[in-house]
């Protein structure tokens, strides 16, 4: 039963990420300046965690959803409820590697 609950909540974030991409969100990467220059899903945009409070009132100006992602999916999930915080229709990616895979 947790199996079915785990794919459940899995297969239906995959398809919100196609969603939200069909629609031309934004991918913000949240990692560090060093992590995002080794390597990065072309297009996206580098906003460090720390920064995501300052700019969340421009991220809210692009008018776009957006797919947070970082090296695992922890800083990206943090990002992601700061910015739910401010309105902001977003979808925690995960893991920038996987998260291309799924695009």
């Amino acid at each position: 039963k947790t199996m079915g609950l785990f794919s459940f909540l899995f297969g239906n974030k995959n398809n919100n990420i196609k969603d939200f991409a069909k629609r031309g969100a934004i991918i913000v990467d949240v990692r560090s300046k060093a992590e995002y220059a080794s390597g990065a899903i072309p297009g996206s945009k580098h906003i460090d965690l720390q920064d995501i409070p300052n700019q969340a009132n421009m991220i809210k100006n692009w008018n776009l959803p957006i797919i947070t992602c970082c090296l695992s999916g922890g800083r990206s999930g943090r990002a992601a409820k700061i910015l739910k915080q401010h309105n902001i229709e977003v979808i925690n990616g995960g893991g920038w590697q996987s998260l291309y895979k799924k695009l």
